[in-house]
């Protein structure tokens, strides 16, 4: 056995113990939450970044105090050459280690945007040009289709609405591709419930019938109705006459209220000049106004008019002189409003 004289006994203690201090030092400073503000703090990493320019930046905004120590952790992990660019949003309570895991893992911070139900194509282009984190350069929305590869379609109604996250610099063009195929992935789940040898021939005629219905009504019971409605109206060719076609085929010369001029305009989309469905969608259609487009409701009412109430709701009828009633009741109820 050897023997240690008191001197070198205790220098192995001292060695030993800050060895010890220096692993623990270590550890907590990687597992200590960081300095963040409770509504969290942006950090923007650029693509080359290197560990340990991440780290003095980390220290120079007082997120953390020991740079080193996250760039050691970083190159002994092997982590130091996999972190990922982007924008993250560093979260309170955040420690070191966790933020190289999300850097690694590629976890950047996720915007999103909304399109909603009944937004006309150019309402879309305008938000996706408006969000500040959507890549727009080089953006035509012009030919939008044919860059899609679908020149043969009209861009209405062809973006599924929904709130749709991304990372900041995504391209407009890749939202609304993902958007697309949304909406073509339900409309083809939706015509393929669709009774044979009814009056639609197409998932197309569907989806512009169900663009219709979402700007017919904002009652969810009226949906399959107003579709019955629409049905039997084609199937004993009337004219659908309806206003909403007729607002969309006037444009920018809407002025806001439709009057016994605008109705005899006549515009391709003009439902009260022209048989059968109008040649486009007139609007992005929700997932009710197209489930209820492929499934009317059974029955004889062939008219519709709006009550007037603030619901939204309609009165539907059987025959012309119920539904002129129905024009009566309605005329009286916005004078009593007004």
């Amino acid at each position: 056995m050897v023997k240690l004289s008191k001197k070198a006994f205790l220098l192995c203690l001292f060695s030993g113990s800050g060895l010890l201090a220096s692993i623990v030092f270590f550890w907590q400073g990687l597992n200590s939450p960081m300095s963040i503000a409770q509504t969290g703090e942006w950090l923007d990493v650029q693509p080359g970044t290197s560990m340990s320019q991440l780290a003095v930046e980390l220290s120079d905004r007082g997120f953390f105090k020991f740079p080193y120590v996250l760039t050691i952790y970083g190159r002994l992990s092997g982590q130091a050459t996999q972190i990922k660019a982007g924008e993250y949003l560093v979260q309170p309570e955040t420690t070191a280690k966790t933020l190289l895991m999300d850097l690694v893992d590629g976890n950047v911070h996720l915007h999103q945007i909304t399109f909603i139900e009944g937004w006309r194509y150019s309402e879309l282009i305008t938000a996706l040009l408006e969000h500040d984190a959507i890549n727009t350069s080089g953006f035509e929305s012009e030919t939008i289709m044919e860059t899609l590869g679908f020149p043969e379609l009209h861009p209405e109604g062809q973006f599924f609405p929904d709130t749709y996250r991304f990372a900041r610099g995504t391209t407009a063009i890749s939202i609304l591709r993902q958007a697309h195929i949304a909406l073509t992935d339900r409309l083809n789940l939706a015509w393929s419930n669709y009774p044979s040898g009814n009056i639609l021939e197409t998932p197309y005629e569907a989806l512009i019938l169900a663009s219709i219905i979402e700007k017919e009504t904002r009652v969810p019971e009226e949906r399959s109705r107003i579709s019955g409605v629409f049905h039997r109206r084609l199937e004993l060719d009337m004219r659908l006459q309806t206003d909403p076609t007729v607002i969309y085929g006037l444009g920018e010369n809407y002025d806001g209220t439709l009057d016994r001029e605008d109705l005899v305009q006549d515009t391709p989309y003009n439902t009260y000049r022209r048989n059968g469905l109008p040649p486009s969608p007139i609007a992005l259609v929700g997932q009710a106004s197209l489930s209820a487009a492929v499934n009317p409701d059974t029955g004889s009412e062939i008219y519709f008019v709006a009550t007037g109430r603030d619901d939204g709701s309609h009165y539907f009828s059987t025959t012309l002189q119920e539904h002129n009633s129905a024009v009566a009741r309605y005329l009286i109820e916005l004078e009593s409003t007004n």
